[in-house]
């Protein structure tokens, strides 16, 4: 039997995301600011926040870029982007390096080298298997705190956030760069799949997408499924604290853990009954794992409480980015799938920025995390009350 030569520009993809993950380890690198630098508690997450903007909207120039040049180049500019702006932040402990380097350098580092991995592997494969493989691919983004974690803590441990970020800088760019040789698109006589339907075929522009209602109900709803779930990405560290100490960092890879597993997940789940029907589940779970967080992270001794809200809310949250990406795949094709995508991803950028800068405000001002899961339960029930708007693919054939 002829395995088919895309898995190889899946698992490229997949590694490609796993170096750019250093994104959702930000809560340790927060911590470890917090301690050496003095930053203002109010200001801790800018970096990070101006990373998720940053990296939203260069999404839409990286997939004009992918759908033009190719994902080989398109990739490699990410991995220079992403090592060039954690070299700036491993020299200095200023607030505006950080967030020209960090924020804004890695985002649009992040962007590229995110935009070239999708698409590419989607070409290689039939309708019948669109969530599956952006499944596994945007998995890796999600599992990269299980090793950036437990690596970073050590790595601070020895010499510090300087050296920690110097090195990243250098191995992000030597595994970016080395990975994106192998991302290709397919040949245009690629066979169809099993379904039936051609690999390519065919794909509204970018302005035709934008004039259909639908795109807009789809940015709604990611805004406020990504948004929520970066909100407690980007602080689990310390809420863990309060209860498992120096093994806080445990939680985010447990986190990591239910993020890949949502992406693949669920992925594969909405192949089999549909897009909609597995967001509408994902977005109701997240809003309940958003209030059941209020009591645990209340309390000092609840540990396992904490490490199973945190799988839950990152599986919830994982689903989201295999789901999204298939929604435009569904409605809108494959041609203009880079820009496109990164159109709509704007809303994940903008959701991250916004929700974690409230957070941390709220969290500044009175002192726990209620609040905020107050805040982003209601949007959630809102994003599942708009997702029922939402064109079934599956139902329509789409899928």
């Amino acid at each position: 039997m002829k395995i088919n030569p895309g898995w190889r520009v899946v698992f490229a993809g997949t590694g490609i995301n796993l170096a750019l993950g250093i994104l959702y380890a930000w809560s340790i690198f927060k911590t470890a600011i917090e301690k050496e630098f003095g930053w203002d508690p109010a200001k801790l997450n800018d970096p990070y926040a101006i990373c998720c903007l940053v990296f939203s909207f260069s999404m839409i120039l990286a997939g004009r870029c992918q759908d033009r040049i190719g994902p080989r180049w398109t990739a490699t500019l990410g991995g220079v982007l992403v090592a060039a702006g954690l070299a700036m932040a491993s020299r200095s402990s200023s607030y505006a390096v950080w967030v020209l380097g960090f924020g804004v350098l890695v985002g649009m580092g992040i962007g590229f080298g995110y935009s070239s991995a999708t698409p590419p592997a989607l070409k290689w494969f039939p309708a019948s298997m669109t969530g599956k493989v952006a499944g596994w691919v945007v998995a890796g983004f999600g599992l990269a705190p299980l090793y950036i974690a437990p690596l970073t803590e050590s790595l601070l441990k020895a010499g510090g956030l300087s050296m920690t970020t110097a090195f990243y800088a250098a191995f992000f760019f030597v595994v970016v760069c080395t990975l994106a040789t192998l991302l290709k698109n397919p040949p245009i006589s690629i066979p169809a799949g099993p379904s039936g339907t051609t690999v390519q075929g065919t794909s509204l522009t970018p302005m035709a997408m934008l004039k259909t209602g639908e795109f807009y109900l789809l940015w709604a709803v990611y805004f406020i499924g990504a948004g929520a779930g970066l909100m407690v990405i980007s602080s689990m560290n310390g809420m863990a604290k309060k209860s498992m100490g120096e093994y806080a960092f445990l939680a985010v890879i447990v986190l990591a853990v239910g993020n890949a597993a949502g992406r693949v997940i669920a992925g594969t789940v909405s192949d089999r009954i549909g897009r909609k029907a597995t967001l509408l589940i994902v977005t109701l779970l997240q809003a309940v794992c958003m209030l059941l967080s209020i009591p645990v992270t209340q309390q000092g001794q609840l540990a396992g409480a904490i490490v199973l809200l945190a799988t839950m809310i990152g599986f919830n949250y994982g689903a989201n980015l295999c789901l999204f990406p298939a929604f435009i795949k569904d409605h809108y094709g494959l041609s203009n799938f880079g820009v496109n995508y990164g159109i709509l991803f704007t809303s994940w950028g903008i959701g991250g920025f916004a929700l974690s800068r409230v957070q941390q405000m709220l969290k500044a001002s009175s002192g726990d995390f209620r609040s905020s899961f107050v805040v982003a339960a209601a949007l959630l029930l809102g994003g599942a009350v708009l997702t029922l708007f939402l064109k079934d693919t599956k139902k329509a054939g789409l899928a």
